[in-house]
């Protein structure tokens, strides 16, 4: 799964892991795994993420061609 939480994150101003991470209630941890890709989120994170990023989902995450079974 590709992820964009990184440049949405600079895009619309959140320029803080640490700040998208307290928006959202989880720590910065989890959002510098989830930009590394070494977590996925949960859909309500997910959900989560692209509201406080004011985006969709779809613009957020997007699958790649091996992660379709």
């Amino acid at each position: 799964m590709r992820q964009h939480v990184r440049s949405l994150r600079f895009a619309r101003g959140e320029k803080s892991q640490a700040d998208l991470a307290a928006r959202v209630g989880v720590s910065r941890q989890t959002i510098v795994a989830i930009e590394k890709g070494d977590y996925s989120p949960s859909v309500k994170l997910a959900l989560l993420l692209a509201r406080a990023l004011n985006t969709t989902v779809e613009k957020l995450f997007e699958l790649e061609a091996r992660d379709h079974a």
